[in-house]
């Protein structure tokens, strides 16, 4: 057919098309519920019962009480915070009740034994003992648990921030995993109603067969497209769920909240919370303090130590508060000083062992300093390269969506081709999925610097 025949059925195709361009090409609009549903099936349902809508907020809370590593952080503080109890118990008196009985062969003669040891035949010991040790070792272990305490507070924090991001990379990948499994469905549709224009062209002759063998290409790899998109949204969706719920639960939808990010704070500001807030400093400096306490209590193995006993009760030949018109309650003390001489190097050896630990806690002290100005500075690039570039992502979108619907025109007017059209396409599904990954890396972004300033 002649150019001009051509012309004069194009119009019909460019009506067709300019009807169905704003259905087809418009961004999806935002939303507080999830931007698609799964396919069927993707989802388990219960009864007929409606999905749970789960917002971050509530996805932090529920890994809170799932995740076993953030767990396995608490216990550590619990136990942490008894060993505490325990070095404190250690400097106080402690008051115990022995009862004994102790019998020894006799000799025949009245109320005499046969060890002299012992102060008769039958002995009977009732006795409360109040019981004090002092020592360096013992303070200085106090001090130590104190320091842990304060070390298994920091890793705690750590886990619970570590947490957050986790989460948060989790349930914006399931939003974002939604997301494209629609650009997918559009980017489908939109290959399938073009091998149709196509295929009526080709039956109009105005175009060659070459173009339907291209645009058939282009429905069957944007159909693999989609599958793979809804396979991406099925493992998120699992992923998330393994995260946040108890038992196994997929019947959730999530919310969308990517179109309002979170402002980000001055770098100053960013600073100055680092340097404040930080769980991973303060955690080393609890291990330098706790290195030190160590060594403190391996001094405390080469001085003397100080122990004190004070019995009351009786130590009699008969059981009961008086013999004969005698009493037989009564008290006694010791008071013993350990003075340690010789350990064939072991206490030495103790000490040594403590020095080398505080050395390597210093080290790490460091390192940690280091670490801190470089991943502040690290994380907040970042955050803000990928807030600023958020806009020019939206726009991309736009422009690409402009651009398909515009190629359309020129195609069926005789101005384009496929080729063209198939470039087009695949511009428009990459621009909206990389805007939709440029929200997410933001949100990720921030969560990571976070971690070191904590919430702001």
């Amino acid at each position: 057919m002649s150019q001009n025949g051509r012309c004069r059925i194009a119009p019909l195709f460019i009506l067709v098309l300019t009807a169905a361009a704003p259905a087809l090409f418009a961004q999806a609009p935002t939303s507080t519920l999830e931007v698609s549903q799964p396919p069927q099936g993707a989802r388990a349902t219960a009864g007929g019962d409606t999905s749970l809508t789960i917002t971050l907020q509530d996805a932090l809370e529920r890994a809170r009480a799932n995740d076993p590593q953030y767990h396995a952080a608490l216990t550590d503080l619990g136990v942490a915070r008894e060993d505490r109890v325990q070095a404190r118990a250690g400097l106080l008196p402690g008051v115990t009740y022995n009862n004994s009985f102790i019998y020894t062969e006799g000799t025949g003669r009245s109320g005499t034994s046969r060890f002299v040891a012992n102060n008769g035949v039958h002995e009977y010991i009732s006795q409360g003992d109040a019981h004090e040790s002092l020592s360096v070792t013992n303070f200085a272990d106090y001090r130590r648990s104190a320091a842990a305490l304060a070390q298994a507070r920091a890793k705690a924090e750590i886990a619970s921030r570590g947490l957050v991001v986790a989460v948060t990379q989790a349930y914006y990948g399931l939003v974002i995993a939604q997301r494209k499994y629609s650009t997918a469905q559009r980017a489908t549709t939109e290959a399938q109603r073009f091998l149709k224009i196509s295929q009526d062209l080709q039956n109009g002759g105005e175009v060659a067969r070459a173009d339907v063998v291209k645009a058939t290409i282009q429905a069957q790899q944007q159909q693999r497209d989609l599958q793979e998109a809804q396979l991406g949204m099925q493992r998120s969706r699992l992923d998330l769920a393994v995260m946040i719920f108890s038992d196994w639960n997929q019947n959730f939808s999530v919310v969308d909240d990517l179109q309002t990010p979170e402002p980000l704070p001055t770098f100053v500001e960013v600073q100055v919370a680092g340097k404040k807030n930080n769980p991973d400093l303060r955690a080393a400096l609890a291990a330098l303090a706790v290195a030190n306490h160590q060594v403190t209590a391996a001094w405390g193995g080469l001085l003397p130590a100080l122990s004190v006993d004070y019995f009351y009760g009786i130590d009699s030949n008969k059981f009961a508060v008086r013999t004969d018109g005698v009493r037989n309650l009564g008290y006694s003390a010791v008071a013993t000083l350990q003075i340690p001489i010789f350990s064939w190097g072991s206490d030495r050896s103790k000490l040594k062992q403590a020095e080398l630990r505080r050395d390597q806690a210093k080290v790490e002290l460091s390192h940690e300093q280091r670490l801190l100005l470089s991943h502040l500075q690290e994380f907040y690039e970042e955050a803000r390269i990928a807030r600023s570039e958020m806009d020019s992502l939206a726009s991309s979108a736009e422009l690409a969506a402009d651009s398909l619907r515009l190629t359309n025109l020129r195609y069926q007017a005789g101005e384009a081709t496929v080729l063209e059209i198939v470039d087009a396409q695949n511009t428009l599904t990459q621009a909206r999925n990389a805007y939709d990954d440029g929200q997410v890396r933001y949100r990720v972004a921030v969560a990571n610097l976070q971690t070191l300033t904590g919430s702001f």
